[in-house]
């Protein structure tokens, strides 16, 4: 019964996303832009980047830190359990 049943859902897997993809392929295409495009030179409205990037990149150093730290850690916690069970 169990192998019946992987046996029929893949390929109703399979035929469930070929319909979804049909479905996005015969959507309306993207309507023409205004009237008022491209004359601004198609600059974006002022975004600054800088500073959620600089935060990210603080918060990935920090995080890389800490595994760094317990890495090291774990490794000494380990060489030292191991030194003490061959001192018995």
């Amino acid at each position: 019964m169990k192998k019946s049943f992987k046996y029929l859902l893949f390929p109703l897997i399979i035929f469930c996303f070929m319909g979804f993809a049909q479905v996005a392929l015969a959507a309306d295409p993207v309507p023409p832009p205004p009237g008022q495009h491209g004359q601004t030179g198609n600059q974006a409205p002022g975004a600054p980047i800088d500073g959620g990037l600089g935060i990210l990149l603080a918060m990935g150093a920090a995080y890389g830190g800490k595994k760094l730290y317990h890495a090291r850690k774990d490794k000494k916690d380990k060489e030292q359990l191991a030194e003490d069970q061959t001192d018995l």
